[in-house]
């Protein structure tokens, strides 16, 4: 990929990673699901699914490369993924067929060069058979590696938590089966996966387990963190990650979300150091009115956190000490 003239730096090769690792998963459980479930309908066109152009394969001679992939990719496989009609579809298939439009909006082809691409698409193609057990664990360690590369690509605001930080967080919030948790800033999903490992070990039952599926909710604002989040959730067994969503939760005004909207355990790493877009601190109230992000999702958490609620952030040591507006977030933290 690094010979390729389109790929500038290792924030774009990842982003094209991203999007090819993302269809490969998708297309294979569709697959198992297509062979678990005969009533269960494709949102996908056939000529779109990734064994249909990517699988050389099965292709042989008719598999595309060169122009006639870069063409294909780019004139085809985006506009159409982006344009699907789900009108027809209901269930799962109407989910599945949501997630793609979502991830395939905001995603980019950054390679020009076909012949490239085919040699990239074959390797994803050889080494992962997302339906063997074998390269399913293989793959989360490798996918691991992905997501450290991103921190140190360097990318604003991105930061990878270390793995040890994200299990001390959910062994002390301990989530129990039937509660719901929430990580508004979810990055590319670490806490929420950690989360989920820790409630699978509660479950008896299939009932349960789609109970809980449905329980682990995550936003992040940034398309590629976005795409590596569903994607990770769906090498962790969640293989519908409809609740993973593309948006900024501290665009809604704070008085907008009310009961319904409140959960039972927050993990989060939000982002920090960094401001938010002009206009955003005035979705919240007068005496809260900053641009730090930190001291925003702090406020946000108080807000959608149930009675009962527990968790678990983390943030600046400025947030402590800090002055002013800090002083009135923890003041309320303190009071109420």
């Amino acid at each position: 990929m690094r010979q390729d003239a389109g790929v500038d730096g290792d924030a774009q090769r990842l982003g094209q990673l991203a999007w090819l690792l993302f269809l490969k998963i998708y297309s294979d459980l569709e697959l198992e699901t297509e062979l678990s479930d005969s009533k269960y309908t494709s949102p996908t066109p056939k000529h779109l699914r990734w064994e249909a152009w990517a699988d050389a394969d099965a292709l042989g001679k008719d598999a595309l490369t060169g122009e006639a992939l870069i063409d294909f990719i780019n004139n085809k496989l985006f506009p159409q993924l982006k344009e699907l009609d789900l009108s027809p579809f209901t269930g799962q298939a109407r989910e599945r067929g949501a997630l793609l439009i979502s991830v395939f909006d905001d995603a980019y082809n950054y390679m020009k060069t076909g012949t490239l691409l085919r040699q990239v698409v074959n390797k994803i193609n050889q080494d992962i058979d997302y339906n063997s057990v074998e390269t399913r664990h293989l793959f989360g360690d490798i996918y691991e590696q992905i997501l450290r590369d991103l921190q140190a690509a360097g990318n604003s605001g991105e930061y990878y938590t270390p793995r040890a930080v994200t299990q001390f967080a959910v062994d002390m919030v301990n989530p129990q089966l039937g509660e719901v948790i929430l990580d508004p800033a979810c990055g590319t999903g670490g806490f929420l996966t950690c989360a989920f490992e820790h409630m699978k070990k509660q479950v008896k039952t299939p009932a349960q387990l789609k109970s809980l599926k449905n329980s682990i909710k995550g936003v992040e604002k940034k398309p590629l963190p976005h795409v590596l989040c569903a994607t990770n959730m769906m090498v962790h067994g969640i293989e519908v990650p409809s609740n993973i969503i593309n948006d900024n939760t501290l665009a809604r005004p704070l008085k907008d979300y009310g009961k319904k909207d409140q959960v039972d355990i927050i993990i989060t790493n939000p982002p920090f150091g960094g401001t938010e877009e002009n206009g955003i601190e005035n979705n919240f109230p007068a005496e809260f009115r900053t641009r730090e992000t930190a001291d925003l999702f702090l406020v946000l958490v108080m807000e959608l956190l149930r009675d009962g609620g527990r968790a678990a952030v983390v943030l600046p040591d400025g947030t402590l000490f800090g002055e002013g507006i800090k002083t009135r977030i923890k003041k309320a933290l303190l009071e109420s």
